[in-house]
């Protein structure tokens, strides 16, 4: 017998005895056949589904460990690009500070040798002095005596002492934790950890869905942090972070110029490859600059200052681009007759999603040469402003599906309408677009619920892009200039 009580087998003189005295008690092998039955369930459910799920998370978390060497691998690579850039800096000065060096020894060496010159002709002179006087005295011929007429008096105005002053160089002494402030600082690594990670239901969790970010309210007033002018001709069109020390841009020609954003220098430019004035711009993961080329219908990346195609398109022309977080590309491009519009996702050169109608077979976007520009959001949807449509026409999820189209808010700054431009996304999964006739930017949050304007004199705001601290870089079209502003706390 089983003793259900305490949980033993028990036999006849253990019932009886005082231990197990009403007790309940079943028969053995019944209980036996319950334990087996319910066994041969909990293997089943750890063969065939707790198991698997611990083998999707070991694979899950190797994944991680590759993304990880890779990213790594990216942020070391970027520091020695960074030094390289610093070494290059540095030995363009050092040259220019020896030019000046031997420039400046030139100047002093023909001064002195001038006065040389000056001195050797006056001691010439005097020895002609001296050999006259000598003569003199030695004849006995008064004519030639009174003949000779020294000039010593003027020899006794000694010439004027010039000595020479040198510069000095003075080095700048930045040391320790200035120069380390100066080259660039680390932020610090950390882990985060979730209990409620993985699931019994599913294991497949994006990089971005391990940690949320710290969450920031939005400043009742934005504020200009910097304002840098770009010295583009005429206009301004794009502004896109490289870090948070340097912006590129996109102005009226076809040069993409780099900027460092506490100096506001220009640091270098690259022209396209073609001559055409790119469409617009971008920055991959690892730091790359990519341009789209319309007129080209190409899709362009700059490593290491040289130009590498990455996409060559038939019948369409590219128009906005974006380097996704996953380090895939997003372009948005119009046929040639200009009468369909498409969103198209790029895993390098290679075709992996296209976007362009509705459940109902309806073109998302607009037709027509209208501008348009696209980003990716934390939560993965594609937002796309559409100045044809007037709205932030696609915010759809990662299988392209719609999921709101924004319109504007009223009343709008300058009592306008709608007309968006740039479009960017920040750690809170704002959308933030810039109106060009209202001088303004939207803030809306995720689901499309409208938040906030930030005007801060903004004039014909165009392209937007946020660096890691979230501070928005506004491209300002008709006078040059990229504003920093802080919006978040």
């Amino acid at each position: 017998m089983y003793c259900k009580q305490c949980g033993i087998p028990v036999c006849t003189k253990c019932i009886a005895s005082d231990q197990h005295l009403g007790h309940k008690v079943s028969e053995i092998l019944e209980v036996a056949n319950e334990k087996k039955n319910k066994f041969m369930k909990e293997q089943t459910e750890l063969t065939e589904t707790i198991y698997p799920i611990y083998q999707d998370i070991a694979s899950d978390v190797q994944n991680r460990m590759s993304q990880l060497e890779k990213e790594y691998g990216d942020l070391s690579t970027a520091i020695t690009k960074h030094g390289e850039d610093w070494h290059r800096e540095i030995d363009k000065l050092v040259q220019k500070l020896k030019a000046e060096v031997d420039e400046m020894k030139n100047t002093q060496l023909q001064t002195l040798q001038k006065h040389l010159d000056e001195i050797n002709k006056t001691m010439s002179d005097i020895k002609d002095e001296i050999n006259s006087m000598e003569h003199a005295i030695d004849t006995n011929d008064l004519s030639k005596l009174f003949s000779v007429m020294p000039n010593v008096h003027t020899y006794r105005n000694l010439p004027q002492k010039i000595v020479p002053s040198l510069p000095k160089f003075i080095p700048a002494r930045k040391q320790g934790e200035e120069l380390s402030k100066m080259f660039g600082t680390l932020s610090s690594s950390s882990f985060s950890s979730d209990k409620h990670g993985y699931s019994m239901k599913t294991t497949q969790k994006s990089p971005e869905a391990g940690s949320s970010p710290p969450v920031k309210q939005l400043l009742d007033e934005s504020e200009t942090v910097t304002t840098i002018d770009t010295g583009y001709r005429e206009y301004l069109y794009n502004v896109a972070c490289l870090s948070d020390e340097e912006i590129w841009t996109r102005g009226d020609d076809n040069t993409m110029k780099l900027f460092s954003i506490n100096q506001g220098s220009e640091l270098k430019s690259i022209t396209t490859k073609s001559g055409n004035t790119p469409c617009d711009i971008a920055v991959t993961k690892s730091g790359d600059l990519v341009y789209t080329d319309y007129d080209d219908r190409t899709v362009n990346i700059v490593k290491n200052e040289k130009i590498e195609e990455v996409i060559r398109l038939q019948n369409w022309n590219p128009k906005g681009v974006c380097s996704t977080s996953s380090g895939d590309l997003l372009v948005i491009m119009e046929s040639d007759d200009n009468k369909q519009t498409k969103v198209v996702h790029y895993s390098g050169s290679t075709e992996k999603q296209t976007i362009q109608f509705d459940d109902k077979g309806k073109p998302l976007y607009s037709s027509g040469y209208y501008y348009r520009y696209l980003t990716d959001n934390r939560n993965l949807d594609i937002c796309v402003s559409d100045s044809g449509a007037k709205a932030v026409v696609v915010v759809v999820n990662q299988a392209g599906k719609l999921r709101f189209r924004y319109t504007g808010h009223t009343p709008a700054p300058k009592n306008q309408p709608f007309y968006p431009r740039g479009i960017t996304t920040d750690s809170q999964s704002h959308i933030l677009t810039a109106d060009i006739d209202n001088d303004c930017v939207h803030i809306i949050d995720q689901d499309g619920q409208f938040l906030r304007y930030i005007d801060c004199g903004l004039s014909l705001p165009r392209g937007l892009c946020i660096d890691t601290n979230d501070n928005l870089f506004v491209a300002q079209y008709r006078n040059r200039k990229v504003k920093m502003i802080k919006y978040l706390q």
